[in-house]
């Protein structure tokens, strides 16, 4: 019986360990908030396009981390950075499902136009990282014009 006890013990250790891992590879909710924040201000210090170059190019890895990247969408659905895709620019999303049928993009552009800022989700995305679909929320601020600046976070498992 002893050793079953260690055993279990021993189990519910490793579980606890692979789960503080995880949740160490991934970017928390007010890391994306924050991100968000830095994101606007350089819209406004620095101007759109140069911006924009700055959150899908990321150089230095001002604007990428671990999970957590900008991207940036017009209210029409065209997308205007993107930090893990950047073939994604110039696109317009504005119809695009995840795999359960949300429009989440114009679940996005819904939330910043009627509250100017705050988080959609969840919806299932496929993460650059490990290239599953993963639950993964969103938070969005108003951006220059009509526009939104977001960054996702995907939930731990």
């Amino acid at each position: 019986m002893k050793t079953l006890s260690k055993v279990v013990a021993c189990i519910a250790l490793n579980v606890l360990f692979a789960s503080s891992v995880m949740a160490a590879d991934r970017g928390s909710e007010p890391e994306a908030e924050a991100m968000v924040k830095k994101a606007v201000a350089l819209i406004k210090s620095a101007g759109a396009e140069k911006a924009y170059a700055t959150f899908t190019e990321h150089p230095g890895g001002a604007f990428k981390d671990r999970d957590l990247y900008i991207f940036v969408y017009d209210f029409k659905g065209n997308c205007l950075a993107q930090g893990a895709n950047p073939k994604m620019v110039g696109k317009n999303l504005v119809g695009l499902k995840d795999v359960d049928g949300n429009a989440f993009i114009q679940g996005m552009i819904n939330v910043v136009k009627d509250k100017q800022k705050g988080w959609y989700g969840p919806y299932k995305f496929t993460n650059p990282n490990t290239t599953e679909y993963e639950l993964k929320k969103s938070y969005c601020e108003k951006g220059e014009g009509e526009t939104m600046v977001c960054v996702g976070t995907y939930l731990v498992k």
